[in-house]
């Protein structure tokens, strides 16, 4: 194991809750950006308009035209491969609303629907913003997990994201704290450590 991959092992809160009816009760999602990227090394990708795609070149990031979008063809396991190959995309403004033409619904089934980026915005602050921004999906089950950090954070640094994390998603939930079961921190190599 590479020393560069060690300082890129990711850091995940664990949530367990409890007194929630998934069922019953409102699902909710939610995004919240973090004050450090958790995951620097995320895979993004640009799907943009030649503008958006001149910078995303510059920037050394993938992009994809209207036109590579047309190629997918609407074809499911195609768009299911995109949508695993990427953590995140991010769409020019003036193609964002073609994205459901074009790839169908695959994306954001995939909860990857692209951020959008208009020609005004720094594409290198918005790739940040998305590499910074956390989701949390109350699906059909009671726990989740949301990436803070990474091993190659300062301890200060990882405790400013998870206690932004924990009071977002508590905002977020009914009866706030009565429904959080368990907070664990876990770092992909190391053993769990619980937190609540």
């Amino acid at each position: 194991m590479t020393a560069n991959a060690l300082l890129q092992e990711s850091v995940e809160l664990q949530i367990g809750l409890k007194n929630y009816d998934p069922q019953r009760d409102k699902r909710f999602s939610g995004t919240v950006r973090l004050p450090i990227v958790p995951r620097p090394n995320m895979s993004i990708c640009i799907l943009g308009d030649q503008h958006d795609i001149d910078r995303a070149k510059h920037g050394g990031v993938d992009a994809m035209s209207a036109d590579d979008l047309k190629k997918l063809n609407k074809n499911k396991k195609l768009i299911k491969k995109l949508a695993r190959k990427y953590d995140a995309f991010v769409a020019s403004e003036t193609l964002i609303k073609q994205i459901p033409r074009l790839l169908g619904p695959g994306l954001s089934k995939a909860g990857k629907f692209p951020t959008p980026v208009s020609h005004a915005d720094d594409l290198s602050g918005k790739i940040n913003e998305v590499k910074s921004t956390i989701k949390f999906q109350l699906k059909k089950v009671l726990c989740m997990g949301v990436a803070v950090g990474n091993v190659g954070m300062t301890q200060e640094q990882l405790i400013a994201n998870i206690m932004l994390a924990i009071n977002y998603l508590v905002s977020l939930l009914k009866k706030g704290w009565q429904n959080v079961g368990s907070l664990t921190i876990k770092a992909t190599m190391s053993p769990p450590k619980r937190l609540y």
